[in-house]
């Protein structure tokens, strides 16, 4: 970060007065080509050392360091020389004459070189830089920063005095570098307007700075990173600072990025390939423990099959010399990847068993989930797991690390839970986060169902944990006052015990915040309603109201989440039109800037809301995009991955169907054979129970196809086909079906016309659907908006759609043969008859 020209500048410094002022020990200084003539130096001449010659040596000893590889740096020799012992007794002893500068640089490097934080020298160091630290110039202050936080002071009052003073003398600041290691060093003390501030002049200096520098960039994702502030245009500005940094970036500094672009659920196509294509040429010169083990971490999940069995390869003859935290790291990746390579994974956890006394509580919960989910087999090293997470947990004081270790804990089998457990977790409850809590409440479902008596119901001993996890849940809602704090928290909730013991209490809390949601808020809490399958109308209204209202402040790819709930949910709130143009218009000339995969999911929702918008379909549908989807899709995790396929090829349906004036022809006949022969083609007991009706109600089972593959793949759960005069038609007596080898039947795929020529005059096809609960938001029977959309194109595939609701069939008025065959007559008869 200060480079040698910070030794030299002091050097020249000292210099300026001309041969006839020449400092003889200095010059010797300078020609030292290595450490151990640094230090020769020192013992030679410490009876003349001033702090200039302290300083500039102490500076020269860190600059050789910092110069070589991590592996092959001597810093421990170095500090344990008797010359370096010197070097700090003489320091110590000059600290009240030293100018600030040097003050500050005589920290920094003594830091560097792993001098102890409790050391004499060091907090002596420290307390007079306090002394001074008002009339510091930003530099050094900027230095200063850096030197609290190696020695973890980022919370104390003295990096709040340094915030303090950067948030006066902002204005100030000229250069990205002093700019960037502050936004860091203060970001635990920094207030939403600082943030801000910071954010403004961070996108400011950015314009001004050696794009080749990469460090300042990554700085301000790593601000925006501790801060949870995804601000998308400065992220942006970030990467393709960076994007043009690649070539020069190593598999450390990739790793570090990507971690932070996860943390922020920032994903970029571009820098994801361009990465790829960089640690691929990483591979050959990756061959030390710590250069590979970065790379293993940051191009293992995105490699192809070939290149990852050969990483995995090389990480098994690797693996004997790895760290601890190297091999905890790969571990981890393995999991990411779910590599069955067992080989490797025996040899990674024997690393870690080796290492297990050096692991910090958070690492080995970590560890333990790894292994765990890549199923090794080894029951003793497990219990031995079990055994120091107990430990951990029960000498625990921080919510976060005692959710993580009761998490982790609850996936091993244990005949019994220990009483010091649960009194370890129940006294930290109140301090936890909704989110926290939401994972206790899955340890806690975990156990009572492991439990031995959990057949009698639920052990009293969990009773209580239960009722202090509803209770401080209910409490941090009712207490609960800022909307971006509550969001946050939210972020990651899910589950039975939120949706049943919270859910209703957070939307009258959200409601009750209703005047403080803004345009920075809209999209996170539009994605929560959306993952939650809540349709709330009220702010729902002021989601749109507010999103119409600042549209131009909204960034174009926060539309995505905006409109999700309104296309996901089905619900048009007064200005629907408005808003869907609004949103349409917003990100249209940013569409050659979006995630192919993000461009694919947004105008599935759209298609959804019957929104087609011309420029945005046309685009996903050309060659040149499809192509950089396809590339992008190698790179994304899997999960992702089939999703993003799944919906390309809804939306290629849905264009088809809704849109044959756009001419996107129809390429996914293959994928979709595919997937039917992946699929489960069981049916579920209430089917059965239909198709017997059915049978009955129109007049013999052979007027009935089970599970029949339209044109364009949609399966429907019951077919039939009724003439003119409404009466049933037998299968046996068309021939316009084909029935499959799986029993299913088949229309082919003939244009519509033809097929329904095929028919009887005046007949027609009736699809009739069984509507589960996953087609109707969980507080209502109000449907949602991909069943609004299967009907609409099964009606244009030509049939009569009959739906019925999950509520209605399973209704106490349904409960003869007799009722339920009314209600089938009702639906089929006497809606078509209307």
């Amino acid at each position: 970060m200060f480079r040698l020209r910070r030794v030299t500048s002091c050097l020249h410094r000292l210099l300026h007065g001309g041969t006839g002022n020449r400092d003889q020990v200095l010059e010797q200084l300078r020609v030292c080509s290595a450490e151990d003539q640094v230090l020769d130096m020192v013992g030679k001449n410490k009876a003349k050392l001033t702090v200039s010659h302290v300083s500039c040596a102490v500076g020269m000893l860190w600059q050789f360091q910092r110069e070589k590889p991590q592996l092959l740096r001597t810093v421990e020799l170095i500090r344990t020389h008797p010359q370096f012992l010197t070097l700090r007794v003489l320091a110590e002893n000059k600290i009240a004459i030293m100018d600030d500068f040097i003050l500050v640089d005589m920290l920094y490097n003594f830091l560097r070189l792993n001098v102890d934080p409790h050391d004499s020298l060091i907090q002596q160091l420290v307390s007079e830089a306090w002394l001074r630290i008002d009339r510091f110039q930003m530099a050094s202050l900027s230095k200063f920063a850096i030197c609290l936080s190696d020695q973890h002071l980022q919370h104390s009052p003295l990096m709040g005095h340094i915030t303090s003073i950067v948030d006066q003398r902002l204005s100030s600041i000229d250069d990205a570098r002093i700019l960037t290691t502050l936004m860091i060093s203060t970001s635990s003390l920094v207030s939403t307007r600082l943030r801000d501030a910071f954010v403004s002049k961070a996108d400011e200096l950015l314009d001004t700075m050696d794009p080749s520098n990469y460090n300042n960039p990554r700085r301000v994702v790593q601000f925006l990173r501790n801060m949870k502030y995804s601000h998308r245009p400065l992220l942006e500005k970030c990467n393709q600072i960076l994007l043009s940094s690649i070539p020069r970036l190593d598999a450390e500094n990739i790793s570090i990025i990507m971690g932070l672009y996860q943390a922020l659920q920032f994903n970029n196509c571009d820098f994801r390939l361009a990465v790829k294509q960089r640690l691929v040429e990483l591979i050959d010169s990756s061959t030390d423990p710590f250069s590979f083990s970065k790379l293993f971490v940051a191009l293992t999940p995105m490699a192809s099959p070939e290149i990852r069995e050969g990483l995995e390869n090389t990480a098994f003859l690797l693996a004997d010399e790895l760290s601890a935290q190297q091999a905890l790291a790969v571990a981890e990746a393995l999991e990411e990847i779910q590599s069955r390579n067992l080989s490797l994974l025996n040899k990674i956890a024997s690393v870690v068993q080796r290492n297990l006394h050096v692991y910090r509580p958070v690492e080995v919960a970590r560890i333990t989930q790894a292994l765990y989910l890549l199923q090794y087999q080894n029951p003793e090293f497990f219990t031995k797991l079990r055994r120091i997470l107990v430990n951990f947990l029960q000498h625990s004081v921080f919510p976060h690390e005692v959710t993580m270790l009761t998490r982790v804990l609850s996936m091993l089998p244990s005949p019994r839970l220990e009483e010091a457990v649960k009194a370890r977790v129940e006294a930290v409850v109140p301090q936890c986060s909704l989110n926290d809590l939401n994972t206790i409440s899955f340890a806690v479902a975990k156990w009572v169902r492991n439990d031995p008596s959990h057949r009698h119901g639920t052990p009293s001993k969990y009773v209580r944990l239960l009722q202090t996890l509803n209770r401080c849940g209910h409490e941090r809602l009712q207490t609960s006052d800022r909307l971006d704090l509550l969001l946050e928290e939210l972020k990651y909730v899910s589950g039975e015990w939120f949706e049943e013991m919270l859910l209703q209490e957070t939307m009258a809390t959200l409601q009750r915040m209703t005047d403080q949601i803004n345009w920075t808020s809209v999209p996170e809490l539009a994605f929560f309603l959306t993952r939650m399958n809540h349709l709330c109308p009220p702010l729902m209204d002021r989601i749109a109201s507010v999103a119409i209202k600042e549209i131009d402040k909204i960034h174009y790819s926060a539309t995505y989440a905006t409109l999700l709930p309104f296309s996901v949910l089905s619900y048009d709130p007064p200005q629907a039109d408005e808003l869907y143009d609004l949103c349409i218009q917003r990100f249209t000339p940013h569409i050659s800037s979006f995630d192919p995969h993000l461009l694919v999911l947004q105008a599935y929702s759209l298609a959804v809301a019957d929104s087609f918008p011309e420029e945005l379909i046309r685009e996903i549908f050309s060659i040149d995009f499809l192509g950089k989807l396809d590339s992008q899709l190698e790179t994304l995790p899997d999960s992702l991955n089939m999703r993003t396929r799944l919906r390309l090829m809804e939306l290629n349906r849905a264009v088809c169907l809704e849109c044959p004036e756009f001419q996107v022809p129809w390429f996914h006949e293959s994928h979709c054979q595919q997937l039917q022969r992946k699929g489960n083609s069981s049916v579920g007991p209430v089917q059965q129970q239909i198709h017997k009706m059915l049978g009955e109600v129109l007049g013999g089972i052979n007027c009935v196809q089970v599970a029949v593959v339209t044109p364009y793949f949609y399966t429907i759960d019951f077919e039939c086909v009724l003439d003119k005069h409404l009466q049933p038609l037998p299968y046996t007596n068309l021939n316009t079906l084909q029935i499959s080898d799986r029993g299913k039947a088949h229309w082919g795929v003939s244009s519509l016309e033809n097929d329904k020529h095929e028919l009887p005059p005046g007949a027609q096809r009736v699809a009739v659907n069984f509507l589960d609960s996953r087609c109707f938001c969980k507080n209502s029977h109000h449907m949602k908006g991909e069943a609004m959309m299967r009907k609409r194109h099964l009606e244009i595939l030509g049939y009569r759609v009959v739906q019925i609701p999950h509520f209605e069939w399973n209704s106490m008025e349904l409960s003869t043969q007799d009722a339920w065959k009314e209600y089938l007559k009702k639906k089929i008869f006497r809606e078509l008859s209307l």
